[in-house]
């Protein structure tokens, strides 16, 4: 079993099934994968269309990439680039695709090859150098960030994107420790973060630096922004009927999703009588269906699908 094979065998991709059914797939549509991963949605989208159907994988990631141009080298419905999700229109147009799109599928945060690759420095479980980029080759890494910024912006950073409530005591934590030494590795923050939380305070089972590692993970990535540009480009891009699958792991992605899907699928709310007829405003989305979460034999099978939610959207105008 070669390196990419074995990173396939331990990615198994949520709400699998659900996702590529949420697409309503056409077997001559075009579909974008903005989040490839190691290709478990594509796989699934790829054996629905026919031989004149196209889909397009995008990722950060550069091992991503590389798995992708191997693993499809011989497809010619399938389609590569490398850059965030929030650039899909710039993929489109580098690779000289000008039709619009029928569906559009977001798998958000960090794949369990990422998570299980120690080097990548995204788990607290595992040593390695504290780097969190999902393309290690842009931008500033997760050490690199701790080594500067100030007290305030730790603690924001920590508050604003993990709920942190010891945000504070484990930003001071960290000023001071990293005046002794670098905080260069997983494993030496993941010990800071939890030498900050009172111990009566920290939940059985629960590693006390989940919510600081999660929190400058989408920090350094910039994932809510990406995500808000996404959403924002997708109505442009998909066609009429067109549908968009998001997959959120966090509260903050989802309320974003949650929110653009209402704004999207609502007329305005004008004053009593206001000389305007509802049938001159046209609405953008309809949601479809409610939320879906992952079911508990895939919970038991894969425990990262817990804290899965998917919401579904159709381009009407």
């Amino acid at each position: 079993m070669n390196d990419s094979e074995s990173l396939d065998f331990q990615h198994q991709s949520v709400l699998l099934k659900e996702a590529v059914e949420a697409l309503a797939i056409k077997t001559d549509g075009f579909y974008i994968d903005a989040t490839f991963g190691r290709g478990g949605h594509s796989s699934l989208i790829l054996e629905s269309l026919s031989d004149i159907g196209r889909l397009l994988v995008i990722d950060k990631d550069p091992e991503a990439i590389a798995h992708a141009k191997e693993k499809y080298a011989n497809d010619e419905r399938v389609l590569i680039w490398q850059g965030s999700f929030k650039d899909f229109p710039d993929a489109l147009e580098d690779l000289g695709v000008e039709q619009q799109i029928d569906g559009l599928l977001l798998d958000l945060g960090v794949s369990s090859p990422q998570l299980d690759d120690a080097s990548r420095g995204f788990s607290f479980q595992r040593d390695g150098a504290l780097d969190m980029r999902m393309n290690p080759d842009e931008g500033q890494s997760a050490a690199e960030w701790l080594a500067k910024a100030d007290g305030l912006e730790i603690a924001n950073v920590l508050w604003k994107y993990g709920d942190e409530r010891f945000s504070k005591r484990i930003a001071r934590a960290i000023l001071k420790e990293r005046e002794i030494s670098p905080i260069d590795t997983t494993l030496r923050l993941a010990s800071v973060i939890a030498g900050a939380i009172p111990k009566a305070k920290q939940k059985k089972g629960k590693n006390p630096a989940t919510k600081s590692f999660q929190a400058i993970r989408i920090f350094i990535n910039k994932e809510l922004d990406d995500l808000d540009v996404c959403l924002q480009r997708s109505i442009d891009t998909l066609r009429k009927n067109g549908r968009i699958a998001v997959i959120s792991f966090h509260s903050l992605e989802d309320r974003m999703v949650k929110r653009f899907f209402k704004d999207k699928s609502s007329k305005p709310k004008l004053p009593r009588g206001f000389p305007v007829m509802d049938e001159q405003f046209k609405v953008d989305l309809k949601i479809i269906g409610k939320p879906i979460r992952a079911s508990k034999q895939e919970i038991e099978v894969n425990a990262r699908s817990r804290s899965a939610i998917m919401r579904i959207g159709e381009k009407l105008a």
